[in-house]
């Protein structure tokens, strides 16, 4: 099972850290949009001039608790679809959590009410999977990813976390079939963000580790900030898989008008200040991916061709550093567990689009041995990828050798970092556990340059080449693999 993550924390909302832009940028005319402070935060409409493009829709899914599907800032065709699967429709929150995450991504902009989604092309895939007390199972969570990504979802928000301990095997909640779930998404080009969790759903606080599924290989984890820049100590740390963070607290959104009609004086009808008190001060690292995932999607907007990785790429590389200097005096320089790669900039993102892309790579999710592996007929001579040490270290590829048969593999690693190129036996089933596996045939280490391993095959049989990133750094590689006859 799985807690929908929510935390609320009480504190004074301060100025926004960041100037304003220097030329004349949208300034959506919604009357509750002023207490958003963190559109300003986020540089959320300063890529754009006194008027949004024209772009065309992106379909984004909020795995949560539904979604007030009669709510003035979400017109019916502004819904694509709507599953549940904890019965009821999915059109209605008893919660109030995914109506909440959904007014961040995709609250009518401009139409003089209430509050400004981040995402105007916004199309919205709503899966209901929160049950009564705020708990998930697991595999209604996986088969409404599988179902998001065969509606079409180019963006997934996973505003929802399970324990990662993994020193304590009786606490740590990772599942196979979610795990299987995302690979599913990633194989389908989409860009996955989650919220890295909060503490007081861990033993301790801070905890040290995000949730699953931000713990996972190819998901953006999103840690909270505090208005003022600090890293409130409610966000999971996490050195590998905490990558971007965004505004957690006093985060101010759309409510089921359900909850705010018990304070029936309360002017905001259907707007967090006439919520309950959760959500009156929300804080979490919920309500901060929800920010990512809304930049993701207008990436997709703007440039359609992006393969899901570019995009995680270009949000993470165009955040701003958090630092003492900005905010948050326990953040190291550069990339640290607390804030992952620094603060979102939607802004400075969209801005890369016009410049060098980071390169694509068509083969993910190739993390493992077996099916997991991407399988090379004999025709292919080289292949071309990428590996990142926070968030992709490991490609691995199938290629079928007959005994008697040599093998030479030539690795271009990335630049700026050690990479190994290792070749594993027939009989290997993952190449991250070795205890399972049959020992490496061959092993060659290069500090981001060419190096080569050769093999005389003993054997017949599907073999498995991994390349792999140990330290860190970044960038494409090429593969060459020359068998003999």
């Amino acid at each position: 099972m799985r807690t929908a993550a929510a935390v609320a924390l009480a504190l004074v909302l301060a100025p926004a850290a960041h100037g304003l832009a220097a030329h004349a940028s949208f300034a959506p005319n919604d009357p509750l949009a002023p207490r958003q402070y963190y559109l300003a935060q986020d540089h959320a409409f300063d890529a754009f001039g006194p008027e949004l493009p024209v772009v065309n829709p992106v379909r984004i899914a909020i795995i949560d608790s539904g979604l007030d599907g009669g709510h003035p800032e979400f017109p019916r065709q502004r819904i694509w679809q709507a599953r549940s699967w904890v019965g009821g429709s999915p059109l209605t929150d008893e919660e109030g959590h995914g109506t909440f995450i959904a007014g961040e991504i995709a609250a009518a902009v401009n139409n003089n009410e209430g509050v400004a989604g981040m995402a105007f092309p916004a199309q919205l895939v709503i899966a209901k999977i929160a049950r009564s007390d705020q708990t998930i199972d697991v595999r209604d969570e996986a088969e409404a990813i599988r179902w998001a990504v065969d509606v079409g979802a180019r963006v997934i928000n996973l505003s929802i976390g399970g324990l990662r301990s993994p020193f304590n095997p009786r606490l740590d909640t990772f599942s196979k079939s979610e795990a299987a779930a995302i690979q599913y998404a990633v194989r389908h080009n989409v860009v996955l963000v989650a919220a890295v969790g909060n503490s007081d759903e861990a033993p301790q606080t801070p905890w040290p580790y995000a949730s699953y599924p931000a713990a996972l290989p190819h998901v953006v984890g999103v840690s909270a900030l505090t208005p003022t820049g600090n890293v409130p100590s409610f966000s999971d740390r996490d050195r590998i898989y905490n990558d971007i963070s965004a505004p957690g607290q006093e985060i101010y959104s759309t409510l089921p008008r359900s909850l705010t009609s018990f304070r029936p004086l309360c002017v905001n009808q259907g707007y967090s200040d006439c919520g309950p008190d959760e959500f009156r001060h929300a804080a979490g690292t919920s309500f901060a991916a929800p920010q990512v995932s809304a930049a993701a999607a207008l990436l997709f907007a703007l440039k359609p061709t992006l393969q899901a990785n570019q995009v995680a790429n270009i949000l993470e590389r165009a955040a701003t550093d958090v630092n003492a200097a900005n905010g948050c005096r326990l953040c190291p320089l550069q990339r640290d567990a607390l804030s992952g790669w620094g603060r979102l900039d939607v802004s400075k993102a969209v801005a890369a689009l016009d410049g060098v892309l980071p390169a694509p790579d068509h083969f993910e999710p190739n993390d493992d041995a077996g099916t997991k592996a991407v399988r090379l007929s004999a025709a292919v001579k080289s292949v071309k990828g990428t590996l990142d040490f926070w968030d992709d270290q490991v490609d691995v590829f199938r290629v079928y050798l007959r005994a008697g048969q040599r093998l030479r593999l030539t690795l271009d690693g990335p630049a700026g970092a050690t990479s190994n190129l290792l070749l594993w036996r027939p009989g290997t089933t993952r190449i991250d556990d070795l205890r399972r596996q049959n020992l490496r045939a061959a092993q060659a280490i290069g500090p981001g340059a060419s190096h080569r391993l050769g093999y005389r095959v003993r054997k017949k049989g599907w073999y498995y080449v991994e390349a792999k990133v140990v330290t860190r750094g970044s960038g494409p590689y090429e593969l060459t693999i020359t068998r003999s006859k």
